[in-house]
C-alpha cells in the first residue's frame, strides 16, 4: 500500500512539473514585448479590431503597440505547438502507471 501511495505520489509530481515546464514554454516575444500565448491573451485580441494597432500592456506591464492580426496569429500557432507537444508528453507520463 506504501509502494502504491509513493508510485501515485510521484506521478503527481510529474505531472505538476509537466505543467509548469510547458506554461513556461508559452511566453514569446513580440515588438518589444513579453506576451504568454494562451486563452487570456486570445479572447483579448479576438476582441479588438483585427485590421488595426492597438496598445496592451505585455507580462511586465510594459505598455506595446501591437498589430492585432499578427500577435494573434503568433499567439495561435505558438499555444498550439506547445498544446500539442504536452499532450504527447502527458501521453506518454500516463502510460507509465
Amino acid at each position: 500500500m506504501i509502494a502504491h501511495a509513493r508510485a501515485r505520489f510521484d506521478h503527481v509530481a510529474a505531472r505538476r512539473v509537466l505543467k509548469e515546464k510547458y506554461q513556461a514554454r508559452m511566453l514569446f516575444a513580440y515588438n518589444g514585448g513579453m506576451w504568454q500565448a494562451g486563452p487570456e491573451l486570445q479572447c483579448t485580441l479576438l476582441s479588438c479590431t483585427q485590421d488595426i494597432k492597438v496598445v496592451l500592456l505585455d507580462l511586465y506591464d510594459t505598455p506595446v503597440e501591437i498589430t492585432v492580426a499578427e500577435l494573434l496569429a503568433l499567439a495561435r500557432s505558438h499555444w498550439q505547438e506547445q498544446m500539442n507537444a504536452w499532450l504527447v508528453e502527458h501521453d506518454q507520463l500516463s502510460t507509465k502507471r
